[in-house]
């Protein structure tokens, strides 16, 4: 019933691992945003405490070497400096945590939702439920089994929207929702942990057996965006993928009924339009 899910032509994608690169996909999400600038702030006070400490290398290795130094200093406590070494870094960590702690908060108290997904990992690979709208599937890798790229492989991307660089990204089925609608996510596994993270999305949460985790994410524009499993799970780990494709509120609900779900929600306007312009 969810085969290619509609292909949803002309989604842009956006997040998507780039070879050679060393930064963040593009943020997608007001969750990858606040984690792009704390890594930033991050950064930029373990850039200064590397410099600092370098920069006290540097004086003790020139200035109070043998040779510049022959008669070392007999003292050994400077309360001065130990309350210092004490105090500053104590201050550096309460800077750190009074930025991080809000924001790992945020990413784990659910505002209202409008989309509810349930997904389970399973070994190797993802079952979605949207307990709202009666709509499950399962999501597999494509091209799954074959051990390098052929014609083959190429066919069957090709039939659902992707080209050969999306192999081993690319899932059967996709994860669709709604831009600009608070989607509730929740997370088990039914064998080993595994772990459902979508970098643009800033989403990075463990599922793990008999437990049910819950994050975030409200998409800021339509698109593809690709993630993986990111926990070891076994032999077949890297071939767990996961795709969200972000869509309209009319194509997500356009979609919802074409997999034969319940309009609720903000759903039931768009069945109300459509039973009106039946009439």
């Amino acid at each position: 019933m969810a085969k290619a899910q509609d292909s949803f032509e002309g989604l842009e994608i956006i997040g998507t691992p780039t070879p050679g690169a060393t930064g963040f996909q593009p943020a997608a999400t007001e969750l990858a945003r606040d984690i792009h600038w704390l890594d930033n702030f991050l950064l930029v006070i373990i850039t200064a405490i590397v410099l600092f400490v370098v920069a006290l290398l540097a004086i003790v290795i020139l200035k109070y070497n043998r040779k510049s130094n022959p008669e070392p200093a007999r003292f050994t406590h400077n309360s001065a400096i130990e309350v210092t070494w004490t105090v500053v870094p104590i201050l550096i960590l309460l800077a750190i945590g009074s930025f991080s702690l809000p924001i790992l908060f945020k990413q784990l108290e659910v505002p209202e939702a409008d989309v509810t997904i349930k997904t389970t990992g399973f070994q190797w690979a993802w079952s979605y439920e949207y307990p709202d709208n009666d709509v499950s599937f399962d999501s597999f890798m494509l091209g799954l089994g074959a051990a390098e790229m052929n014609d083959e492989v190429r066919a069957e991307l090709a039939e659902y929207g992707y080209s050969e660089e999306q192999w081993k990204l690319a899932t059967d089925t996709a994860v669709v929702v709604p831009v600009g609608r608070v989607v509730r996510l929740q997370v088990t596994a039914s064998d080993v942990i595994h772990s459902w993270k979508i970098p643009a999305f800033g989403v990075h949460i463990d599922a793990v057996p008999g437990r049910l985790n819950e994050t975030w994410f409200q998409v800021d524009e339509p698109g593809v965006y690709f993630g993986q499993c990111s926990e070891l799970c076994g032999i077949n780990h890297a071939y767990m993928p996961i795709t969200v494709k972000a869509v309209s509120d009319e194509q997500y609900a356009a979609w919802i009924e074409s997999q034969g779900g319940q309009m609720v929600g903000f759903l039931e306007d768009f069945a109300t339009v459509d039973v009106a312009q039946a009439d």
